[in-house]
């Protein structure tokens, strides 16, 4: 309980001093995670299932709209999400949020089966996993 209480006391202390913003506390855990893979180490979703980036995507801007986007699910970020780290929000050509990692657009792969499953490295010559 003291524990708790130090904890909620610093928080309060260092929003009223503005050395972190409250979104930080809003926001959460980063939107993605590092897993294993066969290949090394890999970025993932919540769920552990892999996260690719897209060759076609530039300027911090999606490419993959439409049955693409069916395919390669798009990672999304929720309203009023923030940059945070080497994460940043891209919209979507919808008007949508997607995360995207050092500037590149983060996507799953619908193939992708199980945690670990990197099947969607190399398609097309323009998919790779997204390594941390």
């Amino acid at each position: 309980m003291h524990r708790f209480t130090r904890f909620t006391a610093a928080a309060a202390t260092a929003l009223a001093l503005g050395l972190v913003a409250p979104s930080a506390f809003a926001q959460g855990a980063m939107p993605a995670k590092t897993g294993q893979s066969a290949g090394g180490p890999v970025l993932t979703d919540s769920k552990g299932m892999t996260l690719y980036v897209f060759d076609r995507d530039s300027g911090g801007k999606s490419a993959c709209n439409g049955q693409c986007a069916a395919n390669w699910p798009p990672l999304m970020a929720p309203a009023g999400a923030k940059a945070m780290g080497d994460y940043s929000v891209v919209t979507r050509d919808d008007g949508s949020m997607q995360w995207a990692y050092k500037g590149k657009p983060l996507y799953g792969w619908a193939k992708d089966g199980k945690p670990g499953d990197t099947t969607g490295d190399g398609v097309n010559n323009v998919w790779h996993v997204a390594r941390p």
